[in-house]
């Protein structure tokens, strides 16, 4: 930024400079500057800054802005026809500016009037035995067995944590078989606290990953682990066991409003490579696609890389780049959006913990992402997910509280917790 302050100052005081002095020759060489000026402020802004804000028509504007203003300032500064036709010029010149900044402009600066809301589900209401809020108590959503628990674990109890869609299910796991107390899915693991409160905590994918391979947490709940990840823990030296609990959906979404039913993967692989660009090229209307991306590391872009098998992935511009699940939810579901968005997620997430009807999930290859189909291994997009334990040597990070892991691990394959996994909403192993 420091060379673009400096070519504005430059250009301002050459500017100012035109249209004070006399002398024709030392005009017409600051004229010279200001001209060079201009071009070299579009052409920082049009490289290093415009690209992460508007798309690729909009790095024009700073070279019409330029040359509008380059141009009333010949106007005043040389004075080569009389006022009227100066005047003239001049309107004639900001016309053209304002009218070409809304052509070239205006679909950047409606799309970004849209709020972009990066807030999460509340996971307070699926903490385990209810939570003690403002308000008084509140009761919890998350499912229980219909029989007491084979499993009660005591002692040093095993620190979980993991993805936000997957936080009901082990918030499930515990309320059968920890402890009863107020396990705060928005505490610190990394805390000097230890008690019951900063156990069981949802940091989401990437963040519970970090904390698995850093011996902060001893199991996380994940759809599945990058390349990233892995090579993380390898130069650790650590192995990672993951151990199959259920099978989920990964889901394609567009507003309930956009006529798109179906997609098929190569057509998904076409719009996130940058290859399709408008609805008309894979069955929908004459409108442009704007595909939202997660975060590199979150769950959902893991399962994205994976679905392009190799194929590069359309860099996108930062305010199409959502924190949070939810955020890109929102974006697709806004009303003032409905033409152009397309988002994905996990079904379990949008059907059950968000449960709108503002979204639509798309069939893939004319398959319907259903729990026949998900449990059979249609839906192109089925997945398992995990139980996720890392160890070094052999052994556990926190080896003290092995027998509990390793007991917590076995009967969440147990017919009790094959249930509360069907119970929650997902897909159990068959």
């Amino acid at each position: 930024m420091d060379p673009l302050y400096f070519v504005v100052a430059a250009t301002i005081v050459s500017a100012i400079a035109v249209c004070w002095l006399k002398n024709k020759i030392v005009k017409a060489l600051l004229s010279l500057i200001v001209l060079m000026g201009f071009f070299l402020i579009a052409v920082l802004l049009a490289v290093f800054i415009l690209p992460a804000y508007v798309s690729p028509r909009g790095v024009y504007l700073p070279f019409i802005l330029g040359g509008a203003v380059f141009i009333v300032c010949m106007l005043l500064a040389w004075k080569p026809f009389n006022v009227k036709i100066r005047r003239a010029a001049v309107l004639a010149a900001l016309g053209a500016t304002v009218l070409l900044t809304a052509v070239l402009a205006g679909p950047d600066i409606y799309k970004n009037s849209i709020p972009q809301a990066d807030e999460e589900i509340d996971l307070f209401q699926y903490m385990p035995f209810g939570a003690e809020l403002q308000g008084g108590y509140h009761d919890t959503l998350v499912k229980t067995l219909n029989e007491e628990s084979a499993l009660k674990l005591g002692g040093d109890l095993p620190r979980l944590d993991g993805a936000t869609a997957l936080y009901p299910l082990y918030s499930a796991f515990v309320r059968a078989a920890y402890p009863e107390g107020e396990y705060s899915p928005y505490y610190d693991l990394r805390g000097d606290g230890r008690d019951f409160e900063t156990i069981v905590v949802c940091s989401r994918t990437e963040g519970a990953f970090e904390n698995l391979i850093d011996g902060y947490a001893d199991v996380v709940f994940l759809m599945g682990v990058s390349d990233e990840q892995r090579a993380a823990a390898e130069a650790k030296g650590l192995e990672l066991s993951l151990t199959p609990l259920g099978r989920e959906a990964f889901v394609f979404f567009v507003n309930s409003r956009n006529s798109v039913s179906d997609l098929s993967t190569a057509d998904i692989r076409r719009i996130y490579s940058g290859e399709a660009e408008n609805w008309r090229e894979v069955g929908g209307k004459n409108d442009a696609i704007i595909a939202y991306q997660r975060p590199d590391g979150s769950g959902s872009q893991t399962m994205l890389k994976q679905i392009m098998g190799g194929a590069s992935i359309i860099p996108a511009r930062q305010e199409e780049i959502f924190s949070t699940m939810m955020g890109m939810y929102r974006r697709v579901a806004n009303y003032r959006n409905y033409k152009n968005s397309l988002g994905y997620s996990f079904l379990y997430y949008i059907s059950d913990m968000i449960g709108e009807n503002k979204v639509k999930c798309l069939s893939v290859d004319g398959i319907a992402p259903t729990p026949e189909n998900i449990a059979s291994g249609a839906y192109p997009f089925a997945l398992d997910f995990y139980a996720v334990t890392a160890r070094r040597g052999g052994e556990y990070l926190n080896a003290e509280r092995t027998e509990n892991i390793d007991d917590l691990i076995e009967w969440t394959l147990s017919p009790q917790g094959q249930y509360l996994v069907g119970a929650t909403g997902y897909v159990p192993l068959p």
